[in-house]
């Protein structure tokens, strides 16, 4: 009796399952059903055989394999929908509102002073002799005024001169814009090889990460949108927030120009990622070689970005030779950033003697103009003996117009291919050959074997001395390898 309940027991639950298994088949469509009715049994034959092991295995296995091949029947049989691609790039209307840090936000705040409300004041309501006469006189701002009108004269671009702030060189005003974008921990993309002192001027006070974009020889050192990508990417998974793109144009250590092309795609992925883009041109006077300089103000003229994410650095060092002066400027399209700087700017003003200076300098167009032809006419002769030098010595370079310096290669001199094969290199050229430059990997660069030499405040008599260390030591590396 009890046998015969428990025969009745396992054919009541096998009817049951038998059900469960049909209406599984009929969910998985035509094909399946077959397949489960040839490995139930054949589960039970290896059963009786190998084993559990291989009752398991091996009915799986093929239960796959048949799976296979009726999944790519079916899709022989059926025709593909061809899905559009997502666009890569967002709509430029559709714009998000771009932070600032909340140090920034806490300067602003505090305005109750006075000095800040009669600034604003100004601000709201400027005097002009023709269309308003009763508005508020600045009596403090000629320099800015003066600034615009030369940074027009160089970039061939609009500037307003409510935008400008004025700091004691650049180097402050690139630590302003650290201090007033990101919170410290956050992240700058900056696209290497790039100028060693940024990690100085932004890493140090203000506290922000700087996150090399690799560029390469074979790009002739441009950035692209991949390695872009890659980069924003990587820093994400990394637990860091990245604040801004931070690009040198022109290329500080390599000495080429950006093009709108290239300018408009750092917008569109500066938009698409929500962050600031900070351009630094302070060598926009010195190109000296077509193509002609494109500033990132001329880009923005179309209106089709938002301007609120946008920041220029500027100054007087390298276009105007005048590195003791310490003038730098910073130009924002961002009214949070400019309330912020203007009141940091107390920390690093520009004398007023220096700023009687540079408004009678700069008020004489006609010498500015001729002061300008004939730097960028040096640099350019100067550059074309250099790199004549450098081909007589067999050491290869980046064909450049703009700068104070030269991207070459010797690669060819070092005995292993690696950053220590660099230095070593390096240390050789300063202690044997007595040549200063600077190594590719202080500026960041992936690929060993490059290096910086600046040739702007040599005479022809130096760089005559110098070519000549150069070239000899090349002769004696070549002949050690």
């Amino acid at each position: 009796m009890t046998h015969d309940n428990s025969i009745h027991s396992r054919s009541g639950r096998s009817r049951i399952e038998e059900d469960r298994q049909r209406e599984e088949d009929r969910a998985r469509g035509p094909g399946t059903g077959a397949v489960m009715r040839v490995i139930v049994p054949l589960q039970g034959v290896v059963q009786g055989r190998g084993g559990v092991v291989l009752g398991s295995v091996i009915p799986c296995a093929l239960f796959y394999f048949l799976q296979l091949y009726l999944k790519r029947h079916r899709s022989e049989r059926a025709p593909r929908e061809e899905v559009p691609p997502p666009p890569r790039r967002p709509s430029r209307s559709s714009r998000k509102p771009v932070l600032v840090s909340s140090r920034a936000v806490h300067v602003i705040e505090d305005e109750n002073s006075p000095y800040y409300r009669g600034w604003q004041a100004y601000t709201e309501n400027p005097y002009d002799a023709e269309h308003n006469p009763d508005g508020i006189i600045q009596m403090g701002l000629a320099e800015n005024q003066v600034m615009a009108d030369f940074m027009h004269e160089v970039m061939k671009a609009p500037f307003n001169p409510d935008q400008i702030v004025l700091t004691a060189g650049a180097t402050p005003a690139i630590e302003m814009l650290g201090f007033c974008l990101a919170d410290p921990g956050n992240a700058f993309l900056v696209p290497s090889p790039y100028y060693p002192a940024f990690c100085r001027d932004l890493k140090w006070r203000a506290g922000v990460e700087l996150v090399p974009v690799p560029c390469r020889s074979s790009d002739n050192f441009n950035v692209t949108i991949n390695a872009l990508d890659r980069a924003f990417s990587q820093t994400k998974k990394r637990g860091l927030t990245v604040r801004a793109l931070l690009i040198s144009n022109p290329s500080n250590p390599v000495g080429n120009i950006l093009d709108s092309a290239t300018l408009t795609m750092l917008l569109e992925f500066a938009t698409e990622k929500n962050i600031h883009l900070i351009c630094d041109e302070i060598y926009a006077g010195s190109v000296y070689d077509s193509p002609n300089f494109t500033s990132i103000a001329k880009v923005l003229e179309s209106g089709e970005f938002d301007k609120s994410r946008v920041h220029i650095i500027y100054g007087t060092s390298k276009d105007l030779c005048l590195p003791g002066f310490r003038v730098g400027v910073i130009y924002s399209y961002n009214d949070k950033v400019l309330k912020a700087a203007q009141k940091m700017s107390r920390f690093c003003s520009v004398s007023s003697q220096t700023q009687h200076l540079l408004i009678n300098m700069l008020s004489d167009a006609q010498f500015i103009q001729q002061y300008l032809s004939e730097n960028q006419r040096r640099l350019r002769e100067t550059s074309l003996v250099l790199t004549e030098g450098l081909k007589e010595a067999g050491i290869k370079y980046v064909k450049s117009n703009a700068g104070l310096y030269c991207w070459v290669e010797m690669g060819n001199l070092m005995p292993s291919y690696n950053e220590k094969g660099e230095l070593n290199l390096w240390d050789k050229l300063l202690n044997e050959a007595k040549i200063n430059v600077t190594p590719g990997s202080a500026c960041y660069c992936i690929e060993p074997g490059w290096f910086r030499i600046c040739f702007s405040s040599l005479s022809c008599q130096d760089m005559t001395v110098a070519l000549r260390r150069i070239q000899e030591f090349s002769k004696r590396c070549k002949r050690s390898l």
